[in-house]
């Protein structure tokens, strides 16, 4: 499996990051703007073996060259509501079919449910696209992240119902949208 092309993704998305976003909840008829201070650096082995043990996920017998990052940012929305959270992310190629990378994405956090979560990607090297998919307790969110360039980023973020098992994604909750922009490199 040739993992270049993501680790060049991710390496280009160490640093600090200005991101602007605009969130349309469907559900309430409601717009949210915020604004968020991302900083991103490289994850350690020891913090990837602990992504790994908090998720209880067993990669012993497999020769996987795992990539990802610490994360920390705050948000502030323009109703002056504030979230901060830190988290540990780590992406585990399963296959590679024509070209793009698919597998699984462990965070020793949620962002929906404060717990450690596996959860799917699918990275497209032609497009320069993460995608990740996660299944909450109550939503499945889409994630996509678009890298423009080392110091741009795209964000789109679609929250569906999740259906009962075997049903297909129908109704949204959430969109979101993001300019996500580079400030420094670490």
């Amino acid at each position: 499996m040739d993992t270049g092309k993501l680790q060049h993704f991710f390496d280009c998305c160490l640093g600090h990051w200005d991101i602007e976003r605009t969130y349309h909840y469907l559900m309430r008829e409601e717009v949210e703007r915020s604004h968020t201070k991302f900083e991103v650096k490289p994850l350690t082995p020891e913090l990837q073996r602990k992504v790994l043990v908090d998720n209880q996920y067993d990669i012993s017998d497999q020769d996987t060259v795992l990539s990802g990052f610490q994360l920390s940012f705050h948000t502030v929305s323009d109703k002056g509501e504030e979230v901060a959270q830190s988290l540990n992310a780590l992406f585990v190629p399963k296959q590679q079919r024509e070209g793009i990378l698919e597998g699984d994405y462990l965070r020793d956090r949620a962002y929906e449910e404060a717990r450690p979560i596996v959860s799917h990607f699918r990275f497209d090297p032609a497009v320069s696209e993460l995608l990740m998919t996660t299944s909450y307790t109550q939503v499945v969110s889409v994630d996509s992240i678009t890298l423009v360039n080392p110091n741009l980023r795209i964000r789109k973020i679609i929250n569906y119902d999740r259906p009962p098992q075997g049903e297909t994604l129908k109704k949204v909750r959430l969109v979101g949208f993001g300019v996500e922009q580079k400030v420094s490199t670490p």
